[in-house]
C-alpha cells in the first residue's frame, strides 16, 4: 500500500485565536503531555483540586491493578453540584445554563439558578417515588429540557441512571430495562421528529409486559397526545411536581459510585452496559471542555448529539454544565422543515462553538452551499467534529463552507468506553491535518502497536491500544466483569484495546481508519474500509460511501462500495468504471472495487452511523438476518438487498 497521502495538508492555528486560547502553543501542549506522562498522579490531582467541589478530598490520587482502577479513592463529591450549585455563588447564576428550541420552533431559555430549582424539584419527586442512592432509572425521552433536568436529578440522589435513546424499539429498551434492574423509568408521551409524533409511551407500555422490576412510570407532556395511563403505576411529571418543594441537598457520592450506565451495541447482539464512575469522569469531561472546544464565558456552545448516546452525556449534560458553559439543546431533525435548520439556529442564537457528526457533514455537503451561505455564520469561531473519523473532503468542505476558513477543527477520538476525548487537536495550539485526530490529550497514553504490543513503524497500520489508565475511563460492564475483561484488557495484557484500526504518521499524529473488523485483506494487503470510503468522496460526483468486504476465492476479500451521489445527472454505468480507476489511481490497483452499487441512501442508525455489519451481510447473502432495532429506516435495507450483483 502506498503511504503517499494527497490530504496531508498541514494548518497552524488561526494566530488570534492562540493568542487568547487557554491552551496557545504547541510547546505549551508538550509541556503538559510531559508532565502527565512523568507524574500522572500530582497531574490529574492537581486538576481535580482545581476544576471540582468536593466533599471530601481523597486518599491516593488512583491505584491501578489491570483492569482494575480506582480514581480519588476515598474522596466524596457529587455530579449534579458541581454542574448547578457551585455556579449558584458566581455571576453565573444568572446566566442561561440551556437555550432549548423544539421542532415546531417552541423554545425555552432556562438560568442555572432557574435549572437548580428544576433539577432539586424533580429530584424530590424522585425520593417521593421510594428511590435512593443506587437504585436505578431509565430515561427514554425525546430531547426536550425534562431529559438533562431528569439526568442531573438522578445524579443529585446518587440513583444511577441509563438514558435509551428515544428512537429505540420497545423491544430494545426492554433488554435494557431488564439488564439493568431498573424500578423507575421516565419518558414522555411523545416528542416531534420531521413534523411527525414520535409516540414513547405506548413503547414503554409494551416493554413493560417483561420488566417486573419496574414499579413507577414518570411521563412528561410534549405532545398533549392522549395517552393510556395505568393507575398506581403511571404518573404525570407535572402532577407529581406541584406536590414537592424546592429544596434537595446533593448526596456525597464515593468518587468511583457508578453514575451512570449507558448501553453500546455489542458483536453477540446483547447489549453492553458501560459503567461510569462519578469523580474521575466528571473530572474528564469538565477539563476536555476547555482543553478541546477552549470554553469561555461568553460562548454558546451547541452539540447537535443527542443525550441517549455517550456524546450527549459528557459534551452537552456533565461536562458543558460542569464548566459554565450556555448550552443549545434541539428536539428535531436537522433537515425540517428545510435543510437549513442548522443553520438558523446557529443565527438565531449566535452559536460559537458547533460539535456535530461527519454524517451530518456529508449530508450537509450533498444538501449543496447554498443552504448555509443564506445565514449569517459569522458568531462561530470553532467547529468540532466525533462519532468517527471525518474524510478529508468533508473536513476540506467543513472547514470552508462553514467555519470560511478562519475557524480551527477539532476532529475527536473517543468512545463510549473512554467518556471523554482522547485524541484531538487543541486548537489554539496543534496544527490540524485534514481527516487526522491529530494528537494524544494530556494523560493519554497511545499508541498503534502490533498483536503483540510492539509499536509499528510510522505510516503502518496496527491496533489503537492506551496503555495507561485515565480518570473517564469506563470501570466495568454491567452485571458482567469477566466481558470486560476479555474484551478490553485481554488480548495485550496490561493495556486497552480500542477496536480501532490506526497508523500514526512521521509527526506523530493519529489516524483512525475505523474499527479493525472494517479491515479488508485483499489479495494479501491490508486495506481500511475508512482509506477507501475517503478517497471515494474526494470524486466530485460522490456524496457518501460505505465500504465492506466481500469473500473471495482468489484475493481473500473484494472491495464493495456502496455510494450516494451529489445532485446531478450521471451515467452511471460509465461513473462506476470512472471511480474503479479513481479508486485505484487514489491508493492502489489492489484496491480497486469490484462493484460499485449506487443507492439512495446507506443504511444508518439513529445516530447517524452507517450500520456496515447490515452492508456485509447484504453483499455475503444479499438477506439481513441480524439485529435491525438501531436501523434509522428499514426500506433502504429492503431496496439494497434487492439490487442485482450485475455490475
Amino acid at each position: 500500500m502506498s503511504n503517499e497521502r494527497p490530504n496531508d495538508r498541514t494548518y497552524p492555528p488561526p494566530a488570534d485565536f492562540a493568542a487568547r486560547a487557554h491552551v496557545g502553543s504547541i510547546a505549551q501542549y508538550r509541556e503538559m503531555y510531559e508532565q502527565a506522562a512523568r507524574q500522572p498522579a500530582e497531574f490529574w490531582g492537581g486538576l481535580a483540586e482545581r476544576e471540582l467541589v468536593w466533599f471530601e478530598k481523597w486518599d491516593k490520587v488512583f491505584d491501578w491493578q489491570p483492569p482494575q482502577v480506582r480514581w480519588f479513592a476515598g474522596a466524596t463529591l457529587n455530579a449534579s453540584h458541581n454542574c448547578l450549585d457551585r455556579h449558584l455563588t458566581t455571576a453565573r447564576r444568572n446566566k442561561v445554563a440551556l437555550i432549548w428550541e423544539g421542532e415546531p420552533g417552541d423554545s425555552r431559555m432556562i438560568s442555572y439558578q432557574e435549572l437548580h430549582r428544576l433539577v432539586s424539584r424533580f429530584a424530590n419527586v424522585l425520593k417521593g417515588r421510594g428511590l435512593k442512592a443506587g437504585d436505578r432509572t431509565i430515561i427514554y425521552m425525546p430531547m426536550i429540557p425534562e431529559l438533562p433536568i431528569a439526568v442531573l436529578a438522578c445524579a443529585r440522589i446518587g440513583v444511577i441512571h441509563s438514558v435509551v435513546f428515544g428512537g429505540f424499539s420497545a423491544e430494545a429498551l426492554k433488554q435494557r430495562i431488564q439488564d439493568l434492574e431498573a424500578q423507575v423509568v421516565i419518558t414522555a408521551d411523545g416528542g416531534w421528529r420531521r413534523g411527525k409524533e414520535v409516540r414513547l409511551k405506548p413503547a414503554v407500555d409494551d416493554a413493560l409486559k417483561d420488566c417486573p422490576t419496574v414499579e413507577h412510570v414518570i411521563v412528561a407532556k410534549r405532545t398533549g397526545s392522549d395517552t393510556n395511563m395505568q393507575p398506581g403505576r403511571d404518573h404525570w411529571w407535572d402532577h407529581l411536581d406541584k406536590e414537592v418543594g424546592d429544596v434537595c441537598p446533593a448526596e456525597p457520592m464515593d468518587a468511583e459510585a457508578p453514575l451512570y450506565v449507558l448501553y453500546t451495541s455489542g458483536t453477540t447482539g446483547k447489549p453492553k452496559g458501560i459503567v461510569h464512575s462519578t469523580g474521575g469522569y466528571l473530572l474528564q469531561a469538565t477539563v476536555t471542555m476547555k482543553w478541546v472546544f477552549d470554553l469561555r464565558d461568553e460562548d454558546t456552545y451547541w452539540c447537535t448529539a443527542d443525550v441517549g448516546w455517550v456524546t450527549g452525556h459528557s459534551y452537552l449534560v456533565y461536562g458543558p454544565l460542569s464548566a459554565g458553559a450556555t448550552v443549545v439543546l434541539y428536539e428535531g431533525a436537522p433537515d425540517y422543515p428545510a435543510y437549513d435548520r442548522f443553520w438558523r439556529i446557529i443565527e438565531k442564537y449566535r452559536v460559537s462553538i458547533f460539535y456535530t457528526s461527519p454524517t451530518a457533514i456529508r449530508a450537509f455537503v450533498k444538501q449543496g452551499e447554498q443552504w448555509p451561505a443564506s445565514h449569517d455564520l459569522s458568531s462561530l469561531r470553532l467547529l468540532g467534529s466525533v462519532g468517527e473519523p471525518i474524510n478529508p473532503a468533508a473536513w476540506d468542505w467543513y472547514n470552508r463552507v462553514i467555519g470560511h476558513g478562519v475557524c480551527p477543527i477539532i476532529d475527536t477520538w473517543w468512545q463510549t468506553e473512554t467518556g471523554a476525548i482522547m485524541i484531538s487537536p487543541m486548537p489554539g495550539a496543534t496544527p490540524t491535518k485534514p481527516g487526522s485526530g491529530t494528537l494524544p490529550l494530556p494523560g493519554i497514553l497511545a499508541d498503534v502497536v502490533d498483536l503483540k504490543g510492539n509499536p509499528v513503524e510510522p505510516n503502518t497500520e496496527g491496533y489503537l491500544i492506551i496503555r495507561h489508565p485515565w480518570p473517564s475511563m469506563f470501570r466495568t460492564l454491567w452485571g458482567d466483569p469477566q466481558r470486560y475483561e476479555d474484551n478490553y484488557f485481554k488480548k495485550i495484557p496490561g493495556v486497552y484495546m480500542t477496536g480501532d484500526a490506526a497508523r500514526r504518521d512521521e509527526d506523530g499524529y493519529f489516524w483512525v481508519l475505523g474499527r479493525v473488523d472494517d479491515v479488508m485483506n485483499v489479495s494479501g494487503h491490508r486495506l481500511s474500509t475508512m482509506e477507501v470510503e475517503s478517497a471515494l468522496v474526494r470524486h466530485p460526483a460522490v456524496a457518501e460511501a460505505a465500504v465492506v468486504g466481500k469473500p473471495h476465492e482468489i484475493s481473500g476479500q473484494s472491495v464493495v462500495c456502496f455510494v450516494t451521489l451529489k445532485k446531478g445527472d450521471y451515467d452511471q454505468d460509465v461513473l462506476g468504471q470512472e471511480l474503479r480507476q479513481w479508486v485505484a489511481r487514489e491508493i492502489g490497483a489492489f484496491a480497486r472495487p469490484e462493484q460499485i452499487r449506487f443507492t439512495e441512501a446507506l443504511p444508518k442508525t439513529r445516530s447517524g452511523k452507517i450500520m456496515r455489519r447490515l452492508l456485509r451481510e447484504i453483499v455475503t447473502s444479499n438477506s439481513v438476518t441480524g439485529d435491525v432495532t438501531t436501523l434509522e429506516d428499514l426500506s433502504v435495507l429492503t431496496r439494497l438487498a434487492e439490487q442485482h450483483d450485475d455490475d
